[in-house]
């Protein structure tokens, strides 16, 4: 077979995968994973099922996907914003309150795709399950080196406060008002902190 084929016969398959994979994620998170059959991910994705067990061999292995993905995104902006901050903790973690309270305040927010996954699956063996619990000790030791740089007595209990404030936010968004979580966000954290340093 030609290099030239090979080439386009792989670039297909990733156009393929992607299609699948996309679809698959604007319908889980707007439906939920358990509401959304690979039949509606076929017929959505315009793909034959063939194709999409090609790529991933069972439903499973596409919801452990799915929140890779969303993982990577959420990181990606973690990154992105802790970059803007070196050498200052305390504007990092305003910075980082400022774009969560941002994304859990749009009307089309669904909540964290890590918790709602985790809560239509309680087998902790669970492949997407794992995938959850990985994203939620990151961000809880990203949390714990902030509370290190800001100089509080017990940063570990202050990460644990922190990463229940943000999470509490992430399952909160329906009864916020217009423009309110980023404000609550803030002015918890900094009572946290100013509890965590007397």
């Amino acid at each position: 077979m030609p290099k030239d084929q090979v080439l386009s016969d792989a670039q297909g398959h990733a156009e393929v995968r992607e299609r699948i994979l996309t679809t698959a994620c604007a319908l889980f998170y707007q439906r939920g994973v358990r509401a959304v059959g690979v039949d509606l991910v076929v017929e959505k994705a315009g793909v034959a099922k063939t194709s999409l067990y090609r790529h991933f061999a069972t439903k499973d292995d596409l919801i452990a996907a799915f929140l890779e993905r969303e993982d990577a995104d959420f990181w990606q902006t973690w990154d992105c914003v802790a970059g803007q901050h070196p050498g200052d903790a305390a504007a990092e973690l305003v910075a980082h309150l400022e774009w969560i309270g941002e994304r859990v305040g749009r009307a089309n927010y669904r909540g964290c795709p890590q918790i709602n996954v985790a809560a239509e699956f309680p087998d902790i063996d669970h492949p997407a399950r794992k995938v959850a619990a990985t994203h939620k000790r990151r961000m809880r030791l990203q949390l714990k080196g902030i509370a290190e740089r800001l100089g509080v007595a017990r940063p570990d209990e202050l990460a644990g406060q922190l990463s229940l404030l943000i999470n509490g936010a992430f399952v909160s968004s329906q009864i916020f008002e217009p423009d309110e979580a980023t404000p609550l966000l803030r002015h918890a954290a900094q009572a946290l902190i100013d509890a965590g340093r007397t």
